[in-house]
C-alpha cells in the first residue's frame, strides 16, 4: 500500500442471489480512521456488503482491497487475521460463556496469556459500560446489552477496519448517544477505521465523517452528513417523501 492508497477500495463490486441483484456494481473508498455510514431501506444491499468485505460471501464481479491487497478469494479467518472485524445484526455470542470470556476469545485468538487477555476484556467492558455484566452469562444480557458485547468481542481481535451493523438498533436514545460517544472516542484516540450499516439517523448524522446511500443495490449517493440530510434522492428513496 502506498501513501496515496485508498485504506479500503470497494472496486465495481456485483452481487446476485438467484437473479436478484443485491449489489450493481457498486464503488467507493473508505480513508485510514474515518467513520464511514452506510445507509438505505431494507433490501438496499448494506449487509450483502459488509458480507463482502469480511469473507462471508464473494462478489460476482468487482474486487475489495485493504491496505493494497486484494480481500476477494479469501475466507472470513483470513480477512479478520488482517486486521477487520464485523458485528452481526443477530448476535451471536457464545452462550455456554459469560461475558468476560467471550470478549477474552479476541485476545487469546492472537496469542495473548490468559492474564492478558483477562486484562484487555475488563478494558473493552469498561470502555461499552458493562463491566458489571463480566460474569454473567451471555443469554442473560439484554439485547441492548448483547449489542455492547457484540462490539466488545469484535473490538478484542484490535482491528484495524471495524464493520458495525446495526449496533444501535433496540437501544434507547440515551443509549444511542452513548453509543456514538464511545465510537467517536474510539476513533479519536486509536485512529480505528469504522463502517457503520445504521437506521437510526441521529446517530449516522452524528457519528459519521461521510455517508454512503443505497438503494435497490445502487449506489445513489456518497457525501458528508450535511450534503446527504438535503440530497433529493436520498428524501425520495430512503426518507419516502419529495423534496420541497
Amino acid at each position: 500500500m502506498t501513501s496515496k492508497d485508498p485504506f479500503v477500495k470497494i472496486n465495481n463490486v456485483t452481487k446476485s442471489f438467484k437473479g436478484l441483484v443485491a449489489l450493481d456494481n457498486v464503488s467507493f473508498c473508505v480513508e485510514k480512521a474515518e467513520i464511514l455510514g452506510v445507509i438505505g431501506p431494507n433490501g438496499a444491499g448494506k449487509t450483502t456488503l459488509f458480507n463482502l468485505i469480511s469473507g462471508f460471501s464473494t462478489p460476482d464481479t468487482g474486487s475489495i482491497l485493504f491496505e493494497g491487497k486484494n480481500l476477494t478469494s479469501l475466507k472470513p479467518h483470513q480477512i479478520s487475521k488482517l486486521g477487520i472485524a464485523r458485528t452481526f445484526q443477530i448476535v451471536k455470542p457464545m452462550k455456554n460463556l459469560n461475558v468476560l470470556e467471550n470478549v477474552m476469545m479476541g485476545p487469546l485468538a492472537h496469542s495473548c496469556s490468559l492474564k492478558e487477555a483477562e486484562t484487555k476484556a475488563q478494558n473493552i467492558l469498561e470502555l461499552l459500560g458493562i463491566p458489571d455484566k463480566s460474569l454473567f452469562l451471555s443469554e442473560n444480557l439484554s439485547l441492548p446489552e448483547k449489542k455492547r458485547l457484540e462490539v466488545a468481542r469484535a473490538l478484542a481481535t484490535c482491528p484495524k477496519v471495524l464493520l458495525l451493523d446495526e449496533v444501535m438498533a433496540g437501544l434507547r436514545p440515551n443509549e444511542v448517544d452513548r453509543m456514538v460517544s464511545i465510537l467517536k472516542e474510539i476513533n479519536k484516540q486509536t485512529g480505528l477505521t469504522i463502517l457503520l450499516i445504521e437506521h437510526a439517523m441521529r446517530a449516522v448524522m452524528a457519528c459519521c465523517h461521510r455517508i454512503v446511500v443505497l438503494n435497490y443495490g445502487k449506489k445513489i449517493a456518497e457525501d458528508t452528513p450535511k450534503e446527504i440530510a438535503k440530497h433529493p434522492e436520498v428524501i425520495r428513496s430512503y426518507l419516502g417523501q419529495d423534496p420541497c
